[in-house]
């Protein structure tokens, strides 16, 4: 005798639980917070692991993960983002790393996936699997986007789009220095849409410190943006010492006062001397970047009181004029071989890949999120 045929509503009914079941870990279990930006080294790393950690002190356990790796560096033949690397070291995990960063979004991915040889469907498909299995462990899980919230629409895994795949909240990060910046977030907040938590100005000079607390928060907000919070610029987060600049260029040191000089912008001084005199005296924490030749760079570069540091280019040596003249006023010189194009662009690859990236860099992000942000609703 053969058993009665199962009742097709009961059968229905187990189908349908067994879906949202599966859709369950994916959709909301635990609760995801992708933390997106409207700009590259806007300090998101250190605000997903900072906030990772002060859940964490509350005493949920959390997870990380990236779905698109963008940082990249050269690693035993392989990709690899380094900022998955600190999380794992930072929040104790165990995790994968092909878990933690399941697309690495790499200038060589980005033209196969242009050339239709990527699949994005399947790409979706590995980013809610890693997800799914970071998920099994933790009540919270921190997604760091990648790079702008734009990135990854080539193959549909814009930071917008892996927040409705993950069904995540999103906490923006923005810079801020003038009000036409406000157009950025309020076109991020419209991609967004619902899933929009709100949104913390990091990195916020003093200058405009008052205007964008006085004036652009209340606008934000009476256009529901919600904003929770404004980080003041620390040199610390947002610069690197001349010392650390040095070593990543390979550069000979000249001069060594001043070593510990932070600069977060470069400069090339390739016009004349009483223009480029001029130009100088309107920089701040700068390095000058120019061939070892020309003098009159290098005299004009030490007389303005925003420059910190010297970087000759193409191997030749200062006078010794100079060289007094540096230790004199504490400005240390750098010597390297290079030409001038290709050491702007290595320098401002240093500051822009973020070599602050370190365990001290997220417990000063704690400290002022802690001081200077609404904690709480952006965790609830």
């Amino acid at each position: 005798m053969t058993d009665p045929d199962p009742d097709p509503t009961t059968a229905d009914n187990e189908t349908t639980t067994d879906t949202d079941d599966a859709t369950a870990a994916v959709r909301g279990d635990p609760d995801a917070l992708l933390v997106s930006s409207l700009a590259e080294s806007a300090g998101k790393t250190a605000i997903t692991l900072a906030l990772a950690r002060l859940a964490a002190d509350a005493g949920d356990s959390v997870g990380y993960m990236k779905p698109k790796g963008t940082r990249l560096q050269s690693n035993v033949g392989k990709t690899l983002d380094e900022d998955p690397l600190l999380a794992r070291d930072l929040l104790e995990l165990e995790a994968e790393l092909h878990d933690l960063e399941p697309v690495v979004y790499s200038p060589t991915f980005i033209e196969q996936a242009i050339r239709g040889r990527e699949d994005d469907a399947e790409l979706r498909e590995r980013v809610t699997e890693a997800f799914e299995t970071l998920s099994a462990d933790h009540d919270r899980l921190f997604v760091e986007g990648g790079g702008r919230y734009d990135v990854g629409g080539i193959v549909d895994l814009a930071d917008p789009d892996v927040a409705e795949l993950l069904d995540a909240r999103v906490l923006l990060v923005a810079p801020y220095e003038i009000p036409a910046d406000v157009d950025d977030v309020i076109a991020a907040a419209d991609r967004f849409g619902d899933r929009l938590a709100g949104v913390v100005f990091n990195d916020v000079s003093d200058a405009a410190y008052d205007g964008l607390e006085t004036d652009v928060v209340p606008f934000l907000e009476g256009r529901g943006i919600p904003v929770y919070g404004i980080l003041p610029s620390e040199r610390e987060l947002s610069g690197v010492t001349v010392a650390d600049l040095a070593d990543e260029l390979g550069a000979e040191t000249l001069v060594a006062d001043g070593a510990e000089n932070y600069v977060e912008r470069f400069t090339v001084g390739a016009m004349g001397g009483d223009s480029a005199l001029r130009h100088f005296r309107r920089t701040r924490d700068a390095a000058v970047i120019t061939g070892g030749d020309r003098a009159e760079i290098h005299t004009a570069a030490l007389e303005a009181p925003g420059v910190r540091c010297l970087i000759l280019t193409g191997g030749h040596r200062p006078s010794g004029a100079i060289t007094g003249q540096a230790r004199e006023k504490g400005v240390p010189i750098l010597s390297v071989r290079t030409d001038t194009l290709t050491t702007v662009e290595r320098a401002e690859d240093v500051v822009r890949s973020g070599r602050t990236h370190t365990a001290d860099t997220v417990d000063r992000m704690q400290r002022l999120l802690s001081d200077h942000a609404d904690i709480d609703s952006i965790l609830e």
